[in-house]
């Protein structure tokens, strides 16, 4: 099956999504700060990256896109229909990078708190969010 953009309009599209500061990250940075909790962002010296770091608390907080990091089960998380072995090669060596962070952070003492895209939604932020505020 051939892709139904061209390879210029495809590469350009690939090019504008981003790594970090992505709209639920953000959503979750403004409701923390709002709730008056104080954070560091991106740690590189910890392992994975996390996107949100609450030193005060020992924990970290991983905001994940469900089509990059695989999330089972969610209609986001949709398999591609061209290049699949490749794709499918990205999501689960992602799946494993996220694994192996987990494991090491745990190691060292750290809480971790994953939240997905789908969470984020409009039509389940509020719970998500209440519900992230519990885990404190």
């Amino acid at each position: 099956m051939a892709d139904v953009h061209s390879k210029a309009v495809r590469s350009y599209n690939m090019s504008r999504i981003k790594g970090k500061d992505t709209k639920p990250e953000m959503l979750v940075r403004r409701f923390l700060h709002a709730n008056g909790f104080r954070y560091k962002l991106h740690d590189k010296t910890l392992p994975g990256k996390p996107d949100i770091v609450l030193p005060k608390y020992k924990t970290v907080i991983f905001v994940h896109g469900c089509f990059w990091h695989g999330h089972e089960g969610c209609k986001y998380y949709v398999v591609p229909k061209t290049r699949t072995e490749w794709w499918l090669n990205k999501i689960n060596g992602n799946i494993a990078n996220d694994a192996k962070a987990t494991a090491a952070l745990k190691e060292q003492g750290w809480k971790i708190i994953s939240l997905w895209e789908c969470e984020l939604k409009p039509a389940f932020v509020q719970k998500t969010l209440e519900l992230l505020l519990q885990k404190f």
